[in-house]
């Protein structure tokens, strides 16, 4: 269900990220709420990718799935 939850809401930061030629897969959530993710192609080679990630990706998904204790990028 969590895993779920973020997947969906992954959507909903998904164009975003494609419209500048990138893109996140979720890979696994842990127990206590640390979410990995894939930022690919543009994303996964720029310089700004963690600031994207906490920024961007971690502030909304603790928005939305409050489970979400941090995002790490893999």
């Amino acid at each position: 269900m969590l895993e779920e939850r973020i997947k969906t809401a992954l959507e909903d930061v998904r164009p975003s990220l494609q419209a500048d030629g990138g893109d996140v897969e979720f890979v696994s959530v842990s127990e206590d709420g640390v979410v990995s993710l894939k930022l690919t192609g543009a994303c996964g080679s720029c310089p700004m990718s963690q600031m994207t990630l906490r920024m961007g990706i971690e502030k909304y998904l603790k928005k939305v799935v409050p489970e979400v204790s941090s995002v790490i990028g893999v």
